[in-house]
């Protein structure tokens, strides 16, 4: 359990290692001039910490934080309904309509379906009855069945799949505790989930600039999954990306964009589109696309929209997204739990407040790019640098303005000339 004492050591540590926001941002001075949070709307709930992959490139296990370890490992019947109840509580304080809940781990499923059908019970009990519940499981696919996907579907609960690709070479970073791959599980699961559209939510798949583009879009979109979810790989001013060099915060001057390179090349192929028009929606690309149009984004990875995401863990506390853990150790902290604090309070915690403030809570070099409000600065967790924080552009900044400025340009070959 942790201590006031603990708490003060983490706020003070927070302030050392990332004054923006911990020390520079007041937030109550931010309320007094008028700027309210956004309420959650997505709640990331834990329920499992343990993993039964051993991803080489995990935020979760390989990153800065070990804190799993000391967690349960299954999230018990008593945080699962106090979380309920605290998320029922905080659609009732801002008159919220729909509540999505995504269950995650570790591995979600690593003790098979009932945990998870449990979280959502108790999450669908808790609300009133004209709130929308929507409600997936994030899994890495080795261990879905016929049988599970049955139980699932039955609870109204979608499934999406963790893979790096769609072929066993492309998943080769996806390996078990001995070293064994994970793909012919994986891709059963795929297959079956293929054959379910009603509960496939779709691909994520974290990108490795060594592999051929075409070759990751093009097998996975053999998957036939609905949706494609391209992330660039969890890296920051202090954790370089692979193939980027290490350089000060912002720096830009002759920088390589692989990664821009990569996606610009991926971007074709799901703009020109498969012949019968079976392609996945890429999350990023109608991202990009829909901000170029003037269109506000839905996700916190490009636009200037407010983070409206929150983790639980198995043990009730409250953190913030996974994504902050290679910045540095208990960067996700917040102090706070399910059982003596309500989520309002979380709003208020500078990382996430932070989050919330759109143009304002960007660098100055962001401001003035005339990219800046398409990109939105990139991933928050991408800007970090060790002793100053996140208020810098991301480590991916040149590589996003290629993503950008590609997609300009082929939206702008078919606009009309007016």
């Amino acid at each position: 359990m942790q201590t006031a004492s603990d708490d003060s050591l983490r706020t003070a540590r927070d302030r050392e290692i990332a004054p923006w926001p911990h020390a520079e941002l007041d937030v109550a001075a931010l309320r007094r001039a008028g700027h309210r949070p956004f309420p959650f709307r997505q709640f990331v709930l834990k329920v499992h910490s343990r993993c039964n992959l051993d991803c080489t490139y995990c935020v979760i296990y390989q990153g800065e934080d070990a804190r799993w370890r000391g967690r349960p490992a299954r999230v018990a019947p008593g945080v699962m309904r106090q979380t309920a109840l605290r998320i029922a509580e905080h659609a009732a304080v801002h008159g919220l309509s729909e509540v999505r809940i995504d269950l995650h781990g570790g591995e979600p499923l690593l003790s098979g379906a009932e945990p998870a059908l449990a979280y959502v019970a108790a999450v669908r009990a808790a609300l009133p009855a004209e709130v929308t519940l929507r409600a997936t499981v994030q899994s890495n696919g080795t261990l879905i069945t016929d049988r599970t996907l049955d139980r699932l579907a039955d609870a109204n609960i979608r499934v999406g799949l963790s893979l790096d690709g769609g072929t066993a070479h492309l998943n080769r970073r996806r390996v078990d505790k001995a070293g064994r791959p994970s793909w012919p599980a994986a891709e059963r699961a795929a297959r079956l989930l293929a054959d379910r559209p009603e509960i496939y939510a779709g691909i994520l798949c974290a990108i490795d600039v060594r592999s051929d583009p075409a070759e990751v879009y093009e097998s996975l979109a053999e998957l036939r999954p609905p949706r494609l979810d391209l992330l660039l790989p969890h890296a920051n001013w202090s954790s370089p990306p692979p193939g980027l060099p290490a350089r000060a915060p912002g720096a830009r001057t002759a920088v390589p964009t692989p990664y821009g390179d990569w996606l610009a090349t991926a971007f074709d192929l799901w703009w020109d589109g498969a012949p019968d028009g079976s392609q996945p929606r890429v999350r990023l690309f109608t991202e990009v696309v829909g901000l170029l149009l003037g269109v506000p984004s839905t996700t916190e990875s490009v636009g200037l929209s407010p983070t409206c995401a929150v983790v639980v863990h198995t043990d009730g506390s409250v953190e913030q997204i996974d994504s902050l853990n290679l910045a540095y150790d208990r960067a996700t902290a917040t102090g706070l739990d399910v059982f003596g604090h309500r989520f309002d309070e979380a709003l208020d915690h500078p990382g996430i407040a932070a989050r919330q403030l759109g143009m304002e809570g960007l660098a100055d070099d962001c401001r003035a790019c005339p990219v800046g409000r398409v990109c939105g600065g990139g991933n928050y967790g991408h800007r970090f640098s060790l002793g100053s924080g996140f208020r810098h552009p991301s480590v991916y900044c040149a590589d996003l303005e290629r993503l950008v400025r590609h997609a300009a340009a082929r939206l702008s070959a078919v606009m009309p000339r007016n």
